[in-house]
C-alpha cells in the first residue's frame, strides 16, 4: 500500500510532501507552542525576523507548508505553478539573506543555494503533467 502510494507520484514529489509533513506537524507546532518568543526567528524574502514579529509569520509559513502537504499527498492541479514559483522565492531569499545579513557568508554561498533551489524549481516547473488530481 505504501509502495503504491510513493510510485503515484515521481520522487522528487515524495521528498517535498515529507518535507512539508515534517514541517507542517513538527517544526512549526514547535516553533510556534515550545521555542521561547526570544530564541524565534523566520525568514522571509530574505529579510530575518525575531521575537514577536518572527512568531506571527510563523503562522502563515504553518499555512503555506500544510497547503504543500495537502498540493503533494493529492497531486493538485493547483500545485503548477505555484510550488515552483514558491520554490523559485526561496532561492532568490537564500541569495538575499547571504548578501545582506551579518551572519550570511557572501555572494557563493548565495549562488550555491540559489542554483540548488533553481534546480528543485526545473522539476516542478518543467510540466505540469505529474499535477493531476489524484486522491490515494
Amino acid at each position: 500500500m505504501i509502495k503504491a502510494f510513493l510510485s503515484s507520484r515521481p520522487w522528487w514529489a515524495n521528498g517535498l510532501l515529507l518535507f512539508c509533513a515534517y514541517m507542517t506537524f513538527v517544526y512549526l507546532p514547535f516553533d510556534l507552542f515550545y521555542k521561547p518568543v526570544t530564541q524565534d526567528q523566520e525568514v522571509w524574502f530574505g529579510i530575518l525576523f525575531t521575537g514577536w514579529s518572527a512568531k506571527l509569520l510563523a503562522i502563515p509559513h504553518w499555512f503555506v507548508y500544510a497547503w504543500g502537504l495537502h498540493g503533494f499527498y493529492h497531486m493538485q492541479k493547483w500545485m503548477w505553478p505555484w510550488a515552483g514559483l514558491y520554490v523559485v522565492q526561496v532561492g532568490i531569499s537564500m541569495l538575499v539573506w547571504q548578501l545582506s545579513d551579518t551572519r550570511g557568508t557572501g555572494l557563493a554561498s548565495g549562488l550555491i543555494g540559489l542554483f540548488v533551489f533553481a534546480g528543485l524549481a526545473i522539476l516542478l516547473l518543467r510540466r505540469p503533467s505529474p499535477f493531476t488530481r489524484r486522491t490515494p
